[in-house]
C-alpha cells in the first residue's frame, strides 16, 4: 500500500470517527468539545464559530439550524468534498486540479472567509 492510499484510509477512518461523536453528542451542551477561545477573548465571532453545532445539526439533518449556527460551514462541506475528490483524482483531472488549487482560486476562497468574518460580525451589532 502506498502512503497516499494510506493517508486517504486514515483521514477517512478520523472523518467517520469525528462525524459519529458529533452526532451522538451535542458541543451547545457536551463539555467534550472545546468553545472558540477567540470568541471567548475578543467577544468577536470567528470564521468558525458554531461550525461544532452546525456540524451536528447537519448530521441530524437540520440544515435550517446549520445554516444560523454557520452558514459558511454548510457551504464549506460539500466544496471540501469535491476538493478532495479532486485531489485523489488529480492525474485524471489535471487541469481541474490546476485551476482549482492556483493561486488565484486559493487566495479568493481566504478573501471569501475573511469577508464571512466580517459580515457575520457587523450583522450581530
Amino acid at each position: 500500500m502506498n502512503k497516499r492510499r494510506a493517508l486517504i484510509i486514515i483521514t477517512a477512518v478520523v472523518a467517520v470517527i469525528a462525524a459519529i461523536v458529533y452526532f451522538y453528542f451535542d458541543p451547545s451542551s457536551s463539555r467534550l468539545f472545546p468553545r472558540c477561545l477567540f470568541l471567548e477573548t475578543t467577544g468577536v465571532k470567528c470564521p468558525g464559530c458554531g461550525s461544532q453545532r452546525a456540524i451536528h445539526a447537519l448530521l441530524h439533518a437540520n440544515v435550517a439550524a446549520a445554516w444560523q449556527f454557520n452558514a459558511m460551514v454548510v457551504i464549506a462541506i460539500p466544496l471540501i468534498a469535491f476538493y478532495v475528490v479532486v485531489s485523489v483524482l488529480k492525474d485524471r483531472w489535471p487541469r481541474l486540479y490546476r485551476v482549482l488549487f492556483s493561486r488565484t482560486v486559493l487566495f479568493s476562497l481566504v478573501g471569501l472567509i475573511v469577508l464571512w468574518w466580517m459580515v457575520r460580525n457587523v450583522a450581530d451589532w
